[in-house]
């Protein structure tokens, strides 16, 4: 079997354009990989052209081989626009293999390590940053199921805040605990916002809510600063989606102080996501992938997950995007009582459904302002 074409699809969900790939065999076997990335959707696509003639010809199931000569051979750091090129085309890989073996890809890559997959929910919190609106829409979660919940109660800041809004960031994981009882997982995104005292300040203050842990409290660039805050916070740290390459992993984990990894399928691919969790396993850590991309990245998590023994909890925003969203993929995953399971269908076990796509296109505005008041209402930005 060889690589005959590589195509692009871009979607335009509102707070995000999905980019999305089909891999193309001569054995007329099609495999679909995501190259989803915040504000870079042209970039990736434009990416994954350029650098598809170096696997033009090869053998889909030659994924390590096929990662070498997307990453190693190109001789450029593309960082996570290349990763993200990269993931997508070994993504399709692993699904034209699934569906040439007429096996699920958690069953290629390690088997079912759970009977099933605990799932937090995300991107639940649209609308107004007050206590009140979070507590409401907390209840809400809850009452899906969910045992877990990820929120960011921190606005637009960066590195440091006044007090009224240190106060009010408090108030907010306040009115969430109470709003979901002593025995909900909370957790606590920090989306790379802070200084390291600042961080600090925050994980003091927010412990008596009894947070799972502290998210991305510092940007990721000086390891140091994270295992600092690590070191230091009563609240345990959690990190590594936004590194793309096995070797940061290797210089956060050999500090042993952050245990609770987060590595992005969608900036390594499955086989480097797989190794850095076996690496993870060795530090005595766990881990739980990042999935807040699109809707196949999702199911890669689900696949990676299930394989995984030092799984903790799987993301979930595919409950809390548009509607018709979950149209996007055929069939569509669903989290029942909080928790999933992978498609048991071979390759991913999806589909995509093209005729959705062509009924919502890209636009410019389709990225989320991390650092712009409002950005918790995840609007297309004008």
């Amino acid at each position: 079997m060889k690589i005959i074409d590589i195509t692009t699809h871009i979607l335009g969900n509102p707070w995000k354009n999905w980019l999305f790939v089909q891999v193309q065999t001569d054995e007329g076997i099609v495999g679909l990989g995501e190259g989803t990335l915040n504000g870079f959707a042209k970039t990736v696509e434009a990416a994954i052209h350029e650098l598809k003639h170096l696997v033009i010809g090869m053998d889909p199931f030659d994924v390590e081989t096929i990662g070498l000569k997307l990453f190693r051979d190109v001789y450029s750091d593309g960082g996570q626009i290349q990763g993200s090129a990269l993931a997508a085309i070994e993504t399709a890989c692993w699904d034209i293999m699934g569906k040439a073996l007429n096996k699920p890809i958690y069953k290629l890559i390690g088997g079912r390590c759970h009977e099933k997959l605990r799932c937090y929910a995300n991107g639940w919190y649209r609308g107004a940053r007050t206590p009140e609106n979070f507590h409401e829409l907390a209840k809400l979660v809850t009452a899906k199921g969910y045992t877990a919940l990820k929120f960011d109660p921190f606005g637009s800041a960066w590195r440091t805040v006044d007090r009224a809004d240190f106060d009010l960031s408090l108030e907010i994981i306040a009115a969430v605990r109470e709003a979901v009882g002593p025995n909900v997982d909370i957790l606590i995104e920090g989306h790379n916002r802070f200084t390291v005292h600042t961080a600090l300040q925050f994980a003091d203050a927010m412990l008596p809510y009894k947070p799972t842990w502290f998210e991305a409290p510092v940007p990721p660039h000086l390891v140091s600063s994270m295992v600092e805050v690590a070191r230091r916070s009563p609240v345990p740290v959690a990190c590594g989606e936004d590194y793309y390459s096995r070797e940061q992993f290797a210089e956060l984990l050999k500090h042993d102080a952050v245990h609770i990894i987060q590595p992005e399928p969608q900036f390594l691919g499955i086989s480097a996501s797989k190794q850095i969790n076996g690496m993870v396993h060795a530090h005595n850590g766990v881990i739980a992938p990042h999935s807040a991309q699109g809707p196949v990245c999702s199911v890669v998590c689900a696949h990676l997950n299930m394989a995984t023994p030092n799984f903790y909890m799987h993301e979930i925003f595919d409950e809390f995007n548009e509607p018709w969203e979950e149209h996007v993929l055929q069939p569509a995953m669903k989290v029942q009582n909080g928790y999933l399971q992978p498609p048991e269908g071979p390759g991913l076990g999806v589909e995509l459904n093209l005729e959705e796509l062509g009924n919502h296109p890209y636009h410019v505005g389709n990225w989320l302002p991390l650092f712009k008041q409002g950005w918790e209402k995840r609007l297309r930005t004008e």
